[in-house]
C-alpha cells in the first residue's frame, strides 16, 4: 500500500512479487493517519477481486479519493502512517431489539456494517479504540450511516466481521517519502 501511494506521488517505490495468498479474492481497507488523526480510509466490504488488486485500488482511493479530505500531497507523505485491514466475510446478526443486538457485539473484535434502506455505514474493529462502549459504538455507527443516534427499525440489518491488520508503528524514513 505504501509503495503504491508513493509511486502515484512520483516518489521512489519498490514493488515486490505478489504472494500466492494475495492472488485470492479478498476485501481490504486502507487507513491513512497523521498526527492530527485520520487522513483517509477507503475499502471494500466484500471480496470481488484479488487481495493485491483490492489493496492497490483502496490505497490509491484512501490517498486521493476520500471525499472527506483533499488529495494527499508529496509534502504530507512523510508524516503519514499506513494501516491495512483484511476483512473476514460478513456474518449476519439476528436480533429483535437494540438490547439483543448490543448483547451480541464483541468489542475490540467485531467490525460492524449497518444497513437501513439505502443508508449504510461501517466501522472497522479499530474504531473500538475511540468508542470502547458498545452502545456508543452503535450510536456513532448509526450517525455515520446518516441515521439519528437513537434510530431503531426492525428492518435494519447489521453484519459483523473481523480483520487481520498490519499497521506501521512509525513512518518509515527514506521509504517512499522523498
Amino acid at each position: 500500500a505504501r509503495d503504491t501511494i508513493a509511486g502515484a506521488l512520483g516518489l521512489p517505490a519498490e514493488f515486490a512479487a505478489v504472494p500466492d495468498w494475495a492472488q485470492q479474492p479478498g476485501a481490504t481497507f486502507v487507513t491513512l493517519t497523521e498526527s492530527q488523526g485520520l487522513r483517509g480510509c477507503i475499502g471494500s466490504l466484500q471480496a470481488h477481486r484479488p487481495i493485491a488488486e483490492d489493496l492497490r485500488a483502496n490505497a490509491l482511493a484512501a490517498a486521493f479519493e476520500d471525499p472527506r479530505f483533499p488529495p494527499l500531497s508529496v509534502s504530507e507523505w512523510s508524516q503519514v502512517r499506513v494501516e491495512v485491514s483484511l476483512l473476514s466475510s460478513l456474518q449476519p446478526m439476528h436480533f429483535d431489539s437494540e438490547e439483543s443486538l448490543l448483547a451480541q457485539i464483541e468489542p475490540h473484535r467485531h467490525g460492524l456494517v449497518l444497513t437501513y434502506g439505502a443508508r449504510r455505514g461501517t466501522f472497522l474493529p479499530q474504531v473500538w479504540e475511540q468508542l470502547p462502549q458498545p452502545r456508543e459504538f452503535l450510536r456513532a455507527l448509526k450517525r455515520k450511516a446518516g441515521l439519528p443516534a437513537d434510530f431503531w427499525a426492525g428492518e435494519m440489518e447489521v453484519h459483523w466481521y473481523t480483520v487481520e491488520k498490519w499497521r506501521e508503528e512509525q513512518t518509515p524514513k527514506g521509504k517512499g517519502n522523498g
